[in-house]
């Protein structure tokens, strides 16, 4: 074990998962993963187990699953093994393990993370000093207002963070894109709102709103939601109805199905498509319909983008939905509007596999893959994957171990959980060496001249 070795599993989930972590956990095996943790060095297993022999109160064990990551001098160690001081109520053993020295002092992270702890040891104060010679950032700024809520000292932190407001605002007077920290105008409404003084909150925002003093659409939609939590339609409906539609009118829309007025809402977007098609108001609704169980009419509403380039596709955000509920799912797939994802039929080759599989209908699955192996960067595993989620749990491992490759072997960790066999899962898995040696030998994804891939997936 070594910082190096940690450090590269935390950055690139080497080692057990965290989700396969937890599906251990789920299965009742803490014990195994404190083995792993142990007998591989596996930083995921140690961080899991000790955040779950905490719970209970069991200490001195946690201590003992942390304390050879912890003796390296790895940070993330250090801090993980001051919470569980901390939980233990050795509070200042916690705050002196991980206390910065002065060099530590002058780094925004360093402080924010050292912040947090202090609050969590009953030491507000001592936060807020520390915190201090960091505020002319918004980030930091948001960091206190974060760590002290419901902790008695809104009236000095909005003290704190009203001059930066005030010289935000300046700026902003000067030149709306002159300030980069306006993120504070709303930082100061909200510690306004969390101190019960709501009108005051929406008189300032509502001013620097209303003399366009603010440069992005942040500001805009804090207000706007500000104004819809505490029902102020009208002047919400006046804001998301003028030149702001394309940023609030879903805020709008929202705050009427809240309200109980979901007609109203869907009118209210319907209208907006009708004046002016904007791709935001057919996502919005088409989600709203999709939820309410309207497939037929979400399908409808979000057709003309099913062609739409990237992030502006509508069809994707349907499908995902539905990935529970695959008979609804391939009705979407199958339904004469559906056309291409952008061109990309691949995406529904997958996902038309998947939703066969889910509904028992392996062979039918497995045929789309074998017609279509093209967008499947190995039609093996797809194979393998689509027998486990139709319940075939053994003749998936097979398929898995005749691969044999590290990344079968991940995804064979996980058949052999579902079956019951957790220590014969670890066994397969592929060590954090194994996997560094694999991924070290992936060839270079090429790139178009805008800088995505050349190759599925897009």
């Amino acid at each position: 074990m070594s910082t190096d070795d940690l450090s590269w599993q935390a950055g690139n989930f080497g080692g057990l998962h965290p989700r396969k972590v937890d599906l251990l956990l789920k299965h009742g095996h803490l014990d195994l993963v404190i083995q792993v943790a142990k007998e591989r060095g596996e930083w995921f297993c140690a961080e899991r187990a000790a955040q779950e022999l905490c719970r209970p109160g069991e200490f001195v064990q946690a201590m003992g699953v942390m304390k050879p990551f912890a003796a390296i001098g790895w940070r993330p160690a250090l801090w993980a093994k001051a919470n569980i001081l901390l939980q233990a109520g050795r509070t200042d053993e916690a705050l002196d393990l991980v206390r910065p020295d002065e060099e530590g002092r002058t780094s925004q992270y360093v402080c924010r993370d050292f912040a947090e702890l202090l609050v969590r040891a009953g030491r507000v104060d001592e936060a807020i000093e520390l915190l201090v010679p960091h505020l002319g950032g918004w980030w930091i700024q948001s960091v206190l207002a974060e760590i002290t809520e419901g902790q008695g000292r809104d009236e000095r932190v909005l003290k704190l963070i009203t001059p930066h407001a005030e010289t935000a605002r300046q700026a902003l007077e000067k030149n709306r894109w002159a300030s980069t920290d306006e993120q504070v105008l709303a930082l100061q409404a909200r510690m306004l709102e969390r101190m019960d003084r709501v009108d005051e909150a929406i008189r300032v925002l509502g001013a620097d709103i209303a003399v366009k003093r603010y440069g992005t659409q942040n500001t805009l939609t804090a207000y706007a939601e500000l104004l819809s939590r505490h029902g102020q339609l009208d002047d919400l409906r006046e804001l998301a109805t003028g030149e702001h539609a394309h940023t609030v009118l879903d805020i709008f829309a929202s705050a009427l199905r809240d309200c109980g007025r979901a007609e109203e809402a869907e009118t209210v977007m319907r209208e907006a498509i009708a004046t002016d098609d904007w791709p935001g108001y057919r996502a919005w609704l088409s989600a709203v319909l999709l939820q309410d169980g309207r497939l037929d009419d979400a399908i409808t509403v979000a057709e003309p983008g099913f062609s739409w380039y990237d992030c502006s596709n509508l069809l994707a955000p349907l499908v995902y939905p539905l990935f529970d509920r695959p008979e609804e799912l391939l009705y979407l797939l199958d339904h004469p509007l559906t056309v291409p994802h952008h061109g990309h039929e691949e995406f529904q080759h997958a996902w038309r596999a998947f939703a066969l599989a889910s509904l028992g209908r392996t062979a039918e699955a497995i045929a789309v893959v074998e017609a279509h192996p093209d967008p499947f960067n190995d039609p093996r595993l797809v194979r393998a994957n689509l027998l486990s989620t139709a319940g075939h749990l053994a003749q998936a491992a097979a398929e898995l171990r005749d691969v044999g490759t590290v990344k079968a072997r991940e995804d064979l960790f996980e058949v052999l959980v579902k079956q019951g066999r957790a220590a014969e899962a670890v066994t397969a898995h592929p060590t954090v060496a194994e996997q560094r040696a694999a991924r070290a030998k992936t060839a270079p994804v090429p790139l178009r001249e805008d800088g995505y891939s050349a190759e599925p997936p897009f």
